[in-house]
């Protein structure tokens, strides 16, 4: 099980116990938010892309949406998701509980600046009801292959 390598992969780093589990499903921004009672911005949603067929991962705020036209100019190739068969096979999690902890070799992690204008977010942990609450700090410490700090989403207006 997805969460159960998370938790292994957050023992080494002595945090496994912030790891939150809820009775309800956490797989959407909407259901997280419900979840966890605070708003949907703040759940970190974890996006799966390929470039260059490669798997990568870009983790964004939940009111956030790629931009085409920054990410093109960024990754210099369109975006084009993994599709939901391919996810659990690539990154290592199945749809809805991905996250950029304990992912597969290979996967790079990019994190979205749209993450830094929160004190706290909530990333998921492997499975469809769980999360952790982190700082963007402790976000880039403990994403798995982590890259860089990237601008590739637009906000609401």
């Amino acid at each position: 099980m997805s969460i159960e390598n998370v938790r292994a992969y957050f023992k080494g780093y002595d945090i496994e116990d912030k790891i939150l589990e809820f009775p309800v499903s956490s797989a959407t921004v909407e259901l997280a938010a419900q979840a966890l009672n605070t708003d949907g911005c703040r759940i970190a949603k974890t996006l799966s892309f390929s470039v260059n067929d490669s798997p990568i991962l870009i983790v964004t705020a939940g009111d956030a949406k790629i931009d085409n036209k920054k990410y093109k100019a960024f990754f210099g190739a369109k975006a084009k998701m993994l599709s939901f068969d391919e996810v659990e096979e690539k990154i290592g999690h199945a749809v809805g509980g991905v996250c950029p902890f304990a992912i597969n070799d290979g996967v790079k992690v990019y994190l979205d600046d749209s993450i830094k204008r929160f004190e706290t977010v909530f990333p998921a942990c492997g499975s469809s009801n769980s999360a952790i609450e982190l700082t963007p700090e402790e976000l880039e410490k403990y994403s798995s292959s982590f890259i860089e700090w990237i601008d590739v989403c637009k906000l609401p207006e």
